[in-house]
């Protein structure tokens, strides 16, 4: 990785096409496409929320170049959980053909619902559960349930005249679901006889010995904290994370406590989630937030979003003083989930601001309030086993976790020819149970910036992370049409600078000259002067400040 980018070939009849749009190398955008006889099936649309280095991005997207010119071969998009790095990107798709069909469970398709509501775009559904069987054009479909931190996930197997393919979306193996809803590793036994010819797996915690820690675990935990919390507790987690905000629910009920969801995102998924069964909500326990501050601090629970340190949630707010709640001494704080990676700057700094407010900061760092709803390897060696694949590709994850995955496979006796280390944008051709890779495509992030869709490009975020860092200095000249020499100026002015402007006084004489060299050169084009000022300035504030600003240099005739 990165491979070199080759186009396939004309795809052949009765050869499935598979190409992973997002996930790969990345935790999130999960996104493939699965093309045979001219017919398209999506699995999964998700996002990738920004880090650090990616200044006023909103949400990364896939790169739908693949699929733009094919909208109308589509057939449908299965989702296979109502996590954001899953759905996400679905408004953006539909917004190029809005009659995709979306294909889900009860919940997932609840959750997108709402989110398209939002759009104002009405989805086609087709509503399905662990164990239904569908045939949409040339793509057989069983699904199998499968358990993961939100109720309803599905795997999903696919059967075509190329192969058979069996994709988890994101699993593990609790034993102990909360909702009592296992994964169906009867339906993966019987799949795995009937033969998968390519195995796509969730990689997220393939690099974690032994097995993912049981939801159930949690819970006492949960309410051991809320028992000694003096005055407010404040849970932060995943604004789609069920059995999370059930655990929360049930821990202030039997602490005698009231809870109060705070976010949009969270009191509407949670909402749906109730309304559909899937939250039990105990008698009298919910209270809306407008209300809450009537409660005594002691006999409270505010549940919310922005554990993952994002500006613009909840718990971010809360630190900045820009939330009608004050955190202050006495309060709990929980961070009820694991840190997606690329954001544990942001988080710790959540942590560091919530304790200087005199907060007592529970997390997973010191104590026992989340696990992961990913297999880890030991999960992941027992489905190996069971299904025995002829070919692998792993998926959802960052390269190491593709590799950990890919390596258990091989453990489990698969062979490593077999085994595909793909990234975004890697073609797979799979025919009479022989995948290979023929092609690879140069897809890119497409990143969301407010209404702007697709506009901002590399070079505008290494632009936003030069004004951040490093500052800004303009300077305008006016020149002789005539002859070049300098009328007016240079002016200079300096943003992001402790000094003040004046230093730039010594700066001034180096222009002249410069100007006046290019003057006597015959130069009048005021590009090329302009071209000339910015390498002066450059140098000199480089040299003075050890300092590379961004300069804008403007040169007028007059």
């Amino acid at each position: 990785m990165p491979n070199d980018v080759y186009d396939p070939p004309v795809l052949a009849p009765d050869t499935l096409r598979i190409i992973p749009i997002g996930g790969l190398g990345e935790i999130g955008r999960n996104m493939t496409t699965f093309e045979i006889n001219g017919k398209i099936l999506i699995v999964d649309c998700g996002v990738l929320f920004p880090e650090e280095h990616q200044p006023g991005v909103d949400l990364i997207l896939p790169d739908f170049t693949p699929i733009k010119n094919r909208l109308k071969d589509i057939l449908g998009i299965v989702l296979t959980h109502g996590h954001e790095d899953h759905i996400g990107a679905v408004p953006y798709l539909l917004k190029l053909r809005a009659d995709i069909p979306l294909i889900g469970s009860a919940l997932t398709l609840a959750f997108i619902e709402a989110k398209l509501k939002e759009h104002r775009i009405k989805p086609y559904t087709l509503q399905v559960t662990g164990g239904q069987e569908e045939k949409i054009g040339p793509f057989d479909l069983e699904f199998v349930a499968v358990n993961h931190s939100i109720p309803d996930a599905l795997a999903v197997a696919i059967f075509t005249d190329g192969g058979s393919v069996l994709h988890t979306g994101d699993f593990k193996m609790d034993q102990l679901p909360l909702d009592g809803r296992l994964t169906d590793l009867r339906d993966f036994a019987r799949l795995g006889e009937e033969g998968i010819d390519i195995f796509l797996s969730d990689s997220t915690n393939a690099d974690v010995p032994g097995f993912t820690p049981t939801e159930r675990s949690i819970g006492p935990v949960l309410e051991d904290v809320i028992a000694r919390a003096p005055r407010r507790v404040i849970v932060a987690s995943f604004s789609s994370h069920v059995h999370r905000v059930q655990q929360v629910l049930d821990a202030a009920h039997a602490n005698g406590r009231r809870v109060a969801l705070l976010g949009r995102s969270m009191v509407r998924n949670m909402t749906i989630a109730a309304e559909l069964g899937y939250l039990k909500v105990p008698e009298g326990v919910l209270v809306d937030f407008k209300k809450a501050g009537n409660i005594p601090d002691n006999k409270i629970v505010y549940m919310s979003t922005g554990s993952q340190g994002e500006p613009m949630a909840v718990l971010a707010r809360m630190v900045n003083r820009d939330h009608q709640i004050e955190v202050g001494e006495g309060d709990t704080v929980i961070l009820a989930s694991s840190l997606i990676p690329g954001n544990e700057n942001a988080v710790y700094r959540i942590i560091d601001g919530l304790i200087k407010l005199g907060a007592n900061v529970v997390h997973k760092g010191n104590a026992k309030v989340h696990v992961s709803g990913h297999a880890a390897a030991g999960e992941l060696l027992y489905v190996y086993n069971i299904l025995k694949p002829k070919n692998v590709l792993p998926v959802h994850g960052e390269y190491r976790h593709l590799v950990a995955n890919a390596n258990i496979a091989v453990e489990s006796g698969v062979p490593r020819a077999n085994t595909f280390l793909a990234e975004d944008g890697t073609v797979i051709d799979l025919h009479d149970g022989v995948a290979k890779v023929v092609g690879q495509l140069d897809l890119g992030f497409v990143y969301v910036d407010g209404s702007t869709v697709g506009e901002i490009t590399d070079a505008d975020l290494k632009d936003r992370r030069i004004l951040a860092e490093e500052g800004f200095i303009s300077i305008i000249v006016v020149v002789d049409k005539a002859n070049g020499k300098v009328i007016t100026g240079p002016e200079i002015h300096a943003k992001g600078f402790a000094e003040d402007d004046s230093v730039f006084d010594a700066l001034k004489p180096k222009i002249e000259a410069a100007l006046a060299e290019a003057a006597g050169n015959g130069v009048r084009d005021t590009h090329a002067l302009a071209q000339s000022v910015r390498r002066v300035a450059g140098r000199w504030v480089n040299v003075t400040f050890r300092r590379r600003p961004m300069i804008v240099p403007l040169v007028i005739e007059a």
